[in-house]
């Protein structure tokens, strides 16, 4: 028998459909995880606090197999996953859709100025003409990242004519830019949108110096991780009129502290790290891929999809 630790949360889903060969211990409460983590040679020890989550696989020391819903983990002591050899696959791609239509949305609300008309609304108010008067037909848009949530972003916004050029590890002919190229072009772009992984690398990729140079209208959209940017800088961007607006759907740290002056900008939008959750098909999606993974794990093939803790994605 092969003993797997288990999220309580996602048991309807997949306990009628577990093989003989997995024997389950259930966890509802971060006390009961670090009970039964040190059985663990398969685990699944999702939890809304991070730091429990590193320290349960500290714990595990007979992991074989560490799978998460969450697509980054950057939180998880990956040097000794690596170390041990474990196998990590991670939520990659299962929450893209929602994310993709996120970005999407956000750039409309931003473009039509639709927060003002849900506040005129809500003063009962009849406005005379439109506060937003941007179409995205025809704008430019920096993609920085083009893993399952990248490239859905990319058809959509195609689909609204956005001219989108695509930022890339491994750069291209195409089109497509590299990691050392895409800093000297910022100037020609109405967006710039981060779909980046959070590793080293990409820690404060957009600071004062990529802020100043873009056009002084250019709106910053992050669905990434509130790390990929300098908030700081971009405070006083916002502030000084360097650029245009700030989409942010993540933030550094989040929550966002209450008196943070972010809150009180007309031009940045904060929408609370809801865009992978604005679905209801998270768990079934995600239930769907473990009990896939766990046929692979059984036969010895490779899972997926796989998470390089060397990489950090």
């Amino acid at each position: 028998m092969t003993t797997a630790v288990l999220s309580a949360l996602i048991r309807p889903a997949i306990e009628p459909h577990l093989p003989d060969w997995v024997e389950p211990r259930w966890f509802a409460s971060t006390a009961e995880l670090m009970d039964v983590v040190d059985q663990a040679e398969i685990g699944w020890f999702d939890l809304y606090d991070h730091a429990p989550m590193a320290d349960a696989v500290r714990r595990a020391e007979k992991l074989k197999w560490f799978n998460s819903i969450y697509a980054g983990l950057d939180f998880l002591p990956l040097d000794l996953l690596a170390q041990r050899g474990v196998i990590v696959t991670n939520g990659v791609g299962i929450n893209a859709i929602t994310i993709a239509e996120y970005t999407v949305m956000l750039m409309l609300t931003y473009a039509k100025g639709y927060r003002d008309v849900v506040r005129a609304q809500d003063r009962h108010e009849w406005l005379q003409d439109s506060p937003g008067k941007i179409e995205l037909a025809g704008t430019k848009a920096l993609l920085l990242g083009y893993g399952a949530i990248g490239k859905l972003i990319d058809t959509r916004l195609a689909a609204f004519d956005v001219d989108v050029t695509v930022v890339r590890r491994s750069g291209g002919g195409d089109g497509t830019l590299g990691p050392d190229e895409w800093r000297g072009k910022l100037g020609e772009f109405d967006w710039v949108v981060l779909a980046v992984p959070a590793t080293p690398e990409t820690e404060r990729m957009i600071g004062e110096a990529e802020l100043a140079a873009m056009k002084d209208s250019a709106v910053v959209v992050n669905i990434a991780r509130g790390t990929v940017i300098d908030q700081p800088a971009l405070v006083t961007a916002l502030q000084g009129g360097t650029i245009g607006g700030a989409l942010l759907d993540v933030t550094d740290p989040e929550p966002l502290p209450a008196d943070h002056p972010l809150w009180g900008f007309d031009n940045a939008h904060i929408t609370m790290h809801l865009s992978g959750r604005a679905q209801d098909k998270m768990f079934a999606r995600a239930a769907a891929r473990f009990l896939e993974n766990l046929e692979r794990y059984d036969k010895g093939e490779a899972l997926s999809p796989l998470f390089d803790p060397a990489r950090g994605y």
